[in-house]
């Protein structure tokens, strides 16, 4: 199935990504560059994935605090 460039965009944006990154996402798509497409999208993804840790950190801290306060009372 062909993605049209609004599809695209609407997903991007659903992800998160910034809208300098989804401008350039449309501009590869536009100039036929697939292959740069791709990495581009793959970088997006690892920035997201990078910030999924640093969330599954801030999560696991809170966890820490809440046993830690569970243990006191």
């Amino acid at each position: 199935m062909k993605q049209t460039m609004e599809d695209m965009k609407i997903t991007l944006a659903d992800a998160g990504l910034k809208q300098e990154a989804i401008n350039r996402a449309e501009m590869l798509l536009q100039a036929g560059r697939t292959d740069d497409l791709i990495r581009h999208l793959r970088l997006c993804r690892c920035d997201l994935m990078d910030d999924l840790h640093e969330t599954q950190k801030r999560v696991d801290r809170m966890d820490y605090l809440i046993r830690q306060t569970e243990k006191q009372f």
